[in-house]
């Protein structure tokens, strides 16, 4: 067993831009390309220019400070909604939205988003529209009632979960009643889209391992559809990132909708 117990996202956590250059930048070193930055880019293009998942408020719940597969949306919802646990995530994504000095370059993000698109030279333009289509970074606390209190958020017409809840919860029931909590921000008939690894551990941020619920595709499944959820896509990929900085073997991505009670 491991003699330290990891850390958890949301207690204690973790250096925000060392997880951006861990996770999400453009180093030729950074392992997670195809997992953090091509396939989710991709996979989100699909979904949103499906037409299928549009409205007026989308909320994403994303692991760190993560802006990169929202880009797919800017045409779909008029409200950006991002609630994240740590004010230190909170003050990296604002100096994103803010155009601040010394904030997270991500034009390596809105390049391929464009070019999945088809457009080479509109990058700069889609990193314009995504900071204004962000009205809110909100803090929320998981053991709250009201998770964003004393904010009051609207319902979402989608809501996306990206492995926050995989940090935050301790074990797999913990991340039913976290799951139940963050649901409730989803009007009925909502679409949901969770995307994240499967049977991970742990995550390693600044040489410091944090907790994570080892999730897997079954539990998924059956907890989707016994909070209520009808599954419309569920695909699993195996790993292709050669690091030790996470232990998972699989990421998923999965749509869903919210039924609505007669």
């Amino acid at each position: 067993m491991d003699p330290v117990p990891h850390k958890f996202y949301h207690i204690h956590g973790f250096h925000s831009r060392s997880f951006l250059d861990s996770f999400g930048s453009s180093k030729p070193e950074m392992a997670f390309i195809f997992e953090c930055l091509k396939y989710p880019i991709k996979k989100f293009h699909d979904v949103f220019s499906s037409g299928e998942f549009k409205g007026d408020v989308l909320i994403d719940i994303t692991i760190g400070p993560f802006i990169q597969h929202l880009y797919a949306a800017l045409e779909y919802f008029r409200d950006i909604i991002l609630l994240k646990p740590s004010d230190h995530c909170i003050v990296e994504v604002k100096k994103w939205t803010d155009s601040r000095t010394g904030a997270f370059d991500w034009s390596h993000s809105s390049t391929l988003a464009t070019e999945m698109e088809g457009n080479r030279v509109e990058s700069e333009h889609k990193e314009i529209k995504l900071r204004e289509a962000i009205t809110h970074v909100v803090k929320f606390d998981i053991n709250k009632e009201n998770l964003t209190d004393p904010i009051k958020v609207p319902q979402a017409d989608c809501l996306v979960s990206w492995a926050t809840l995989d940090c935050i919860s301790k074990d797999l029931e913990d991340y039913v009643r976290n799951f139940r909590k963050i649901s409730k921000l989803l009007k009925p008939g909502g679409r949901l889209i969770i995307y994240g690894p499967l049977n991970s551990t742990f995550l390693i941020v600044g040489g410091e391992k944090f907790h994570m619920v080892k999730l897997n595709e079954n539990y998924l499944r059956n907890m989707l559809i016994n909070e209520g959820f009808v599954i419309t896509h569920f695909e699993v990929s195996e790993r292709q990132a050669v690091t030790d900085l996470i232990d998972f073997d699989s990421i998923v991505f999965c749509t869903a909708y919210k039924e609505q009670k007669l």
